[in-house]
């Protein structure tokens, strides 16, 4: 009773000053684009030298802190240092705040017996705010999607993916919404001891130190409207109902461990999955080069997944390697993530999942994107009756022409193909060894710096 309680007063705080600030960042809009006219170059293309902060979480960092703000992903994640900022700016006193987010209009089709049709919208909206607090610095975070009335159903098609339930069955070859609330957390950030600095981030939602940053916010998939099928062997740890991190750092890499509510949020997208902190992780970062972020994870997460067959809840040991690469140029940017994770149940095969994306995007206009996946699933996961894992593939591949700001947001037309695969098993489940979804879309994001 006291943890429930404890963490519906924390999220009330924190979201009334989210709004608060989120107000702030409407009033101060027109003075934003003022305060910008000026922005600083993007890095050198070859440069390895850290560059100075720009936009991100500890926004208001003066230029001697040790970490670029740029590398800055969901939760405590990092991206590397040459990341362009999709965000709108503003000013409130003290605060530095932005806006973020990422919206598509999409109509979806996937073939084949276990396919469907759907028009809908996925859509996230994230507001955040910075101020200096002693020697450090204080952030508050707020995100929220509007998918519990956009996506019908159980999820938008997505053919091969999976994770969570829905009226009773294991979600398959859909995508299930994101949840209404997606963070409500606290940082805060300060110095130890010459370039080693102390991290500190927590609240009723949020995202614990496990896996590479999540894909609604990796450059490599953001023009994607798709989730990967791999999502829950990756980072499907990013919206957790109540979650505490601290880590360490210096200029090049960074330890942090979080303990947290590991079990997967219910089908009310509404309200908070509240729970017992008994899951915990680990996470370590290097980031060799401006152009590279790499990261280890592990984690054991408790009574994460619906029991089988109506049974307990299960426990998931979850393992995570990835890479990221971007490399930048004024108006272009070539980003890509490949990655590895591996769930085990106990009792049950552990299975794996590998995951590779890249997108390209020049002079600010035409982005072509690209992904591919391989997974080991289980039955359950498919939701049929079987014991046996079975080997899964999907190729997914399209293009989106985006036009000139207005008035901050970015407006975009786009397309996308795949293929799902699947083995002589299941071809009696899907109608196809090869199954071929298309989809179509509009997309609304902000411009790089809110520009």
């Amino acid at each position: 009773m006291y943890t429930h309680l404890f963490w519906r007063l924390s999220a009330a705080i924190i979201a009334a000053a989210v709004l608060n600030v989120a107000a702030a960042v409407v009033a101060q809009s027109p003075s934003a684009g003022a305060q910008h006219e000026h922005p600083s170059p993007p890095p050198h293309a070859g440069s390895d030298e850290p560059q100075p902060p720009h936009d991100m979480q500890h926004m208001g960092h003066d230029e001697s802190m040790s970490m670029p703000s740029a590398r800055e992903g969901s939760g405590t994640s990092w991206l590397p240092d040459e990341t362009p900022m999709y965000a709108v700016h503003g000013q409130a006193g003290a605060w530095m705040l932005m806006a973020h987010g990422n919206g598509f209009l999409q109509y979806l089709h996937e073939s084949g017996d276990r396919g469907s049709d759907q028009a809908g919208s996925i859509n996230w909206f994230m507001g955040m705010a910075d101020r200096a607090l002693g020697s450090g610095h204080l952030g508050l975070r707020g995100m929220v999607s509007l998918e519990p009335w956009t996506i019908r159903g159980c999820g938008y098609p997505d053919l091969l993916a999976s994770g969570e339930v829905c009226n009773g069955e294991a979600i398959h070859d859909r995508q299930h919404p994101h949840e209404l609330s997606m963070e409500l957390a606290v940082t805060y950030d300060r110095p130890l001891a010459g370039d080693i600095r102390l991290q500190l981030y927590g609240g009723p939602a949020g995202e614990p130190a496990l896996g590479p940053t999540a894909f609604p916010h990796r450059i490599s998939a953001m023009p994607n409207p798709l989730a990967p099928m791999t999502h829950h062997w990756l980072d499907a740890t990013h919206i957790t109902y109540g979650v505490l991190t601290g880590g360490v750092y210096g200029k090049r890499w960074k330890a942090e461990t979080s303990v947290f509510n590991g079990r997967e949020p219910d089908e009310t997208r509404t309200n908070f999955d509240f729970g017992a902190l008994d899951s915990w992780s680990g996470r370590v970062w290097f980031l060799p080069t401006n152009r590279w972020a790499l990261q280890m994870s592990a984690g054991r997460l408790t009574e994460a997944e619906a029991g089988h067959d109506a049974g307990p809840r299960v426990d998931v040991n979850r393992t995570t390697a990835s890479a990221t690469y971007h490399v930048r140029h004024p108006g272009s940017i070539w980003a890509s993530t490949i990655g590895w994770g591996r769930n085990r149940e106990p009792g049950n095969d552990a299975t794996n999942a590998v995951l590779a994306e890249t997108n390209v995007t020049l002079d600010d206009r035409d982005t072509w994107f690209g992904r591919v996946e391989l997974s080991q699933k289980s039955g359950h996961d498919l939701a049929i009756e079987a014991r046996d894992l079975f080997t899964v593939a999907k190729l997914e591949g399209g293009y989106t022409r985006h036009f000139a700001a207005w008035n901050g947001l970015e407006p975009g037309v786009g397309f996308g193909l795949s293929a799902g695969f699947v083995p002589d098993s299941l071809k009696f489940l899907y109608g196809n060894r090869v199954n071929i979804g298309a989809g179509v879309f509009l997309t609304l994001r902000p411009g790089e710096r809110g520009m």
